[in-house]
């Protein structure tokens, strides 16, 4: 009997790809979009399409959820209303998403919800797995409540998995989108000090996470879901001019970087020397372990 699987955030960089993958491995998906039904086809292939939640309120369920909802974090100044928005975007549907899946008539045998290696907040040089503790600042606060809104389905249960995703790289979107242009005009360069770590990892290792998540019986609680090796912003830089064979001599000094982006700014500022821990020791396999090669791809045509 086909499996079916209820996604949210199915339209996004990541979801997309990770929908087509489902479909070719035999899942049946209803995606969660605002986009018409058909838009949402093109883009995540043979699917179903809701646009509200309350719609499967009382539904006989899924076998699965992977909630991947949320706006993107770096997309505009953090006012005080858009960081209501960043919360309503992951908590709220969160929250929904939980009293929805109480309402159906069998409860999903696992959720993988997303969240990011912002829960541990800023974290210096320090080596950061999931034990470690968190420094309170916003993305923490952010993250720790998107997790704990997805919590109590584990009392009906269900297996939950919180996927702490670091910066994804892949051509097509993303924050690689943003950097390549002026990499590729040879205007590329360090932020700040360029000391801050950045926890970076290949779009197509976060996809097979996800479905390792899914489909192993035995992962539940959180994972860093980051490349082995977390490069610094200096590395991460020169790496990226390697590759688009540009130099790299225009730093963005930090405080241009704070009087342009306001405290948005420390995510380009701070960082987390973020590792796999869990993902490693239960025996997943990264794709791109190696960050020149997870860029070059990145950067291909």
């Amino acid at each position: 009997m086909e499996k079916k699987i209820l996604i949210t955030g199915g339209t996004g960089f990541i979801g997309t790809i990770l929908c087509r993958e489902l479909v070719n491995k035999g899942y049946g998906l209803t995606v969660l979009s605002r986009q018409p039904a058909d838009t949402v086809r093109a883009l995540c292939g043979r699917v179903e399409a809701t646009s509200d939640l309350k719609l499967l309120e009382g539904h006989q369920g899924y076998h699965a959820v992977i909630n991947l909802a949320g706006e993107g974090i770096a997309d505009k100044r953090w006012t005080a209303s858009r960081k209501q928005a960043l919360r309503d975007s992951r908590i709220g549907v969160t929250r929904t998403l939980a009293d929805v899946c109480k309402s159906w008539q069998s409860p999903p045998e696992v959720l993988v919800s997303g969240s990011a290696v912002g829960y541990y907040g800023d974290q210096g040089d320090h080596l950061v797995t999931e034990d470690t503790h968190p420094h309170p600042e916003f993305t923490h606060e952010l993250c720790r409540d998107w997790e704990q809104a997805a919590l109590p389905l584990e009392e009906l249960g269900t297996r939950v998995c919180l996927c702490r995703t670091g910066i994804v790289t892949d051509r097509g979107g993303g924050f690689l989108q943003r950097m390549i242009l002026p990499f590729r005009l040879g205007l590329g360069g360090r932020l700040g000090n360029g000391q801050q770590y950045m926890p970076w990892v290949h779009r197509d290792d976060v996809v097979s996470g996800l479905i390792w998540m899914l489909e192993n019986p035995h992962a539940k609680g959180a994972y860093n879901m980051v490349s082995p090796n977390p490069a610094t912003n200096r590395e991460f830089t020169k790496t990226l001019g390697k590759v688009v064979h540009r130099p790299t001599v225009f730093p963005a000094p930090a405080p241009v970087l704070k009087l342009v982006l306001g405290e948005m700014a420390g995510l380009l500022l701070t960082g987390q020397k973020a590792v796999p821990a869990k993902l490693q020791h239960e025996g997943f396999r990264f794709k791109y372990a190696e960050l020149e090669p997870a860029l070059a791809d990145s950067v291909a045509g």
